[in-house]
């Protein structure tokens, strides 16, 4: 039976700040302004907007999946919970680092090149547009992939410590709380695709990004701290 610990509560608020993560923000209000210059009609925005969406729900759900499964099936369950606590401590204490010192030292961020390589992969995306427009889709749900991929190291902690307070439980009764999950995660994506249904300029958009990350890293390190703390202390 899943842990007693584990409450609904948990997991919706490490979705909600999983969410709200500045490394996602970035990406998608740049994904906002590519959108909105390449699609010219507004439905087939809409449509590759919300298929990108389902790709990245698809391929973080997946990883849960498998790490929860794994976790479970090699009896390291215990040993992930450990791991996962200490590791939602320090990236609290990283998170809350950048609230006085943004990008000082060693921060949270995606891996090395992959801002590069996701604008290298949307400028392909332009091309097979206007040349290939029936296969951007097959492009754009890579991107979301690689985009789920890429942004781990900065978005993983809360996901990693919720996998671990899941796999102190059962496997079966931990699946619709994945599902919830990652239903919270990629709310902002179909948010962004909605601002850019209805036209809102992605400049507006990252300038808010940028005047309100390290507020967004300050409660993204608080809860990270605190969940970690709570981890060790029902364990203990």
């Amino acid at each position: 039976m899943i842990a007693e610990n584990l409450t609904l509560g948990i997991v919706l608020g490490a979705a909600l700040v999983d969410s709200i993560n500045p490394c996602v923000f970035g990406v998608l209000i740049f994904l906002l302004a590519f959108m909105t210059r390449v699609f010219k009609s507004r439905s087939r925005m809409l449509l590759c907007g919300l298929w990108y969406s389902l790709v990245v729900y698809a391929t973080y759900l997946a990883l849960g999946f498998g790490i929860l499964k794994l976790a479970v099936s090699i009896g390291f369950a215990t040993g992930f919970y450990w791991i996962a606590a200490t590791v939602a401590i320090v990236a609290g204490l990283l998170e809350m680092k950048d609230f006085w010192w943004y990008g000082k030292g060693f921060s949270l961020q995606m891996l090395p090149g992959g801002s590069q390589r996701v604008k290298m992969y949307t400028e392909k995306l332009e091309i097979w547009q206007e040349k290939y427009p029936s296969l951007s889709f097959l492009l754009i749900g890579f991107l979301g992939i690689f985009v789920v991929l890429v942004e781990l190291p900065c978005t993983g902690a809360p996901y990693f410590a919720v996998l671990a307070l899941l796999a102190k439980g059962d496997y079966s009764v931990a699946v619709p709380y994945l599902l919830i999950y990652n239903f919270v995660f990629v709310l902002p994506l179909l948010a962004i695709v909605a601002i850019a249904y209805f036209g809102t300029a992605s400049e507006r958009l990252e300038a808010w990004r940028q005047e309100h990350r390290g507020f967004m890293r300050l409660v993204i390190g608080l809860f990270l701290i605190a969940l970690g703390i709570y981890m060790i202390y029902s364990l203990v």
